[in-house]
């Protein structure tokens, strides 16, 4: 099945707040969330290909819980070639934590 851009949906706010304390209940790795900037998101969109955005975990030297990012295309590859970026460098949750909500308290 090719991406055609549309993929996703929303959900309920009280469903996504199930869903992130029972992963906060069951994470060790303390961090809870990822804040990536309107600008890196833009930039991945704006690639030639790009339909939407690929999220990948990854460990750091240190052990920690990254994010990363990378626009994909239709035929649901990765964009990595012609200087296309992967965004990184995310402000993780805790400390960079919103005003308490369903999605973290």
């Amino acid at each position: 099945m090719a991406f055609d851009g549309s993929e996703g949906t929303s959900i309920d706010p009280n469903t996504a707040g199930d869903w992130t304390r029972n992963f906060r209940d069951n994470s060790t790795s303390g961090n809870n969330a990822h804040f990536f900037g309107r600008e890196i998101l833009e930039q991945l969109l704006a690639e030639e290909g790009a339909v939407g955005i690929r999220f990948y975990y990854g460990l750091d030297d240190n052990g920690d819980r990254q994010l990363l990012a990378v626009a994909a295309d239709a035929e649901q590859n990765d964009l990595l070639e012609n200087d296309n970026i992967v965004a990184d460098e995310s402000s993780c949750c805790p400390p960079y934590s919103s005003s308490s909500n369903l999605l973290n308290s």
